[in-house]
């Protein structure tokens, strides 16, 4: 099984959002009615923040794309014009699979389960595509094996992965990752990203013939595309286990009830 980082447990675990199992403490319906007015608050400026945000994130530059990019699709070689499927804006998915793998990262695959009905993004012109190193063949066994339905690409023997910052190798291009050099990678403790495959989404949007590069998040900036996670936190236990402690979703031999769990 791939499972992309090494696990953090304990003190780690808290410091990267995981929460521990905790007992409610029981009250009456008014003081708990007062500690929900005083979270309410809280998540209301989080809400303003997430706004304001968002209004910077849509005032980014952009920087247009010159490279020729080459990708394999299940009908052959495409085009970084031809992912867009026609509409205005593509996202990208870049999923950890390194050509050696023989499955994909579950860190990942947690977060492509997360994905949903696309007709919602197509009916708003925007096409949302995972793009990894793996080769087609290998990817496409992978994806029908999970019971995906997204459109998958692979980027191998191109620049792609390099360029945005996804598969690091000193002697292919300068290292970086989150907008961080290898130099205040290492200073940081994060020398996992120093070598390999990491995970990133990026954002790109048509321009008459030009396509241009708008915006790139990188590690928990994802976060809020893990609706798992999101759901847990608004329970008690939380998000209880790292996000690589979860395996394939196929993996699963039953759920918490003892039924299988898919």
């Amino acid at each position: 099984m791939v499972t992309c980082r090494p696990t953090r447990m304990g003190q780690a675990l808290q410091r990267k959002g995981v929460s521990s199992m905790i007992e409610p403490k029981v009250v009456s319906r008014d003081e708990w009615i007062d500690a929900r007015k005083e979270l309410l608050d809280h998540e209301k400026e989080i809400t303003r923040l997430r706004d304001r945000a968002n209004a910077l994130r849509r005032q980014l530059p952009a920087v247009a794309i010159e490279k020729d990019y080459s990708f394999a699709g299940p009908a052959g070689p495409v085009r970084l014009a031809d992912m867009f499927e026609g509409r205005r804006q593509l996202i990208v998915y870049h999923f950890m699979f390194d050509p050696e793998w023989a499955e994909g990262c579950t860190s990942c695959s947690l977060l492509v389960d997360n994905f949903g009905h696309l007709t919602h993004l197509h009916a708003s012109d925007t096409t949302l595509a995972v793009v990894s190193r793996a080769p087609f063949s290998t990817i496409a066994a992978f994806k029908s094996r999970m019971g995906w339905r997204f459109p998958w690409y692979s980027s191998h023997g191109s620049d792609f992965n390099y360029d945005f910052h996804v598969t690091m190798d000193p002697a292919v291009a300068p290292v970086e990752y989150n907008y961080k050099d290898a130099e205040t990678l290492a200073a940081q403790g994060l020398t996992h990203h120093l070598r390999g495959e990491s995970h990133g989404l990026s954002v790109f949007v048509r321009d008459g013939d030009r396509i241009l590069h708008t915006y790139s998040v990188y590690g928990r900036g994802l976060d809020p595309l893990l609706n798992t996670y999101n759901f847990l936190d608004l329970t008690p236990l939380g998000r209880q286990r790292y996000v690589n402690e979860f395996p394939h979703h196929d993996t699963y031999a039953t759920d918490a009830a003892g039924s299988p769990s898919h």
